[in-house]
């Protein structure tokens, strides 16, 4: 099975890929990821990225499409995989089907004040990275460390963030639409709640 990932800033896709990669033996493939790995390697894409990224520019389609297309290179027939953060746009989504043939595309729908109040609740945990709501605990609950808060899980950069994705998804979500691949998923309650929506949609379509 090989899946796109849409869903705004906070919708819980992470979490969710998670559960699917143990029940679908799925690799979770985050554009993040790539970026990260391509840098630390000093490949020549990465050190082209990097002028871009030094110069605080966004990188270009071309250089993303081709991280991306010699990850998925590396991917057997047969091979499941979960695309977290591509395609961003309608010409990555053209470059993606060239690529590889997708089985569907899942879309998180979260509304917009939800995530506003989820993402300024939030906090990390400085020793293990556990999220958590900070008006819940006061220390990691999974290891007693101490939570701090990320510079943007605040109110107006979320705003933006939120502002920006739906200007990017908006087409996004058309195109795969008309393919008949879109699988819109409602995103709200408990992660467990959420996954159960997923498969059932997975295995019902």
């Amino acid at each position: 099975m090989r899946l796109v990932l849409l869903g705004a800033p906070g919708a819980g896709k992470g979490t969710q890929a998670v559960l699917l990669k143990e029940r679908h033996n799925l690799a979770h493939i985050s554009t993040g990821d790539i970026f990260r790995q391509n840098l630390k390697d000093n490949t020549p894409l990465g050190l082209e990225a990097k002028k871009f990224m030094d110069a605080g520019q966004l990188v270009p389609d071309e250089i993303v499409m081709k991280m991306v297309g010699a990850k998925l290179s590396e991917f057997k027939p047969g091979e499941g995989f979960m695309l977290d953060g591509f395609p961003r746009t309608v010409a990555q989504a053209e470059f993606l089907e060239t690529q590889t043939k997708l089985d569907g595309v899942i879309m998180f729908k979260v509304p917009d004040e939800a995530i506003v109040k989820r993402l300024t609740s939030r906090a990390v945990c400085k020793n293990c990275g556990n999220v958590t709501n900070i008006h819940e605990h006061d220390k990691c609950p999974a290891c007693g460390g101490e939570l701090y808060r990320r510079d943007d899980d605040n109110e107006q950069t979320i705003r933006e963030r939120l502002k920006v994705y739906h200007e990017q998804t908006e087409s996004l979500v058309d195109f795969y639409r008309t393919r008949n691949l879109l699988l819109e998923i409602d995103a709200t309650g408990m992660p467990d709640e959420v996954f159960t929506r997923v498969i059932e949609t997975l295995e019902n379509d």
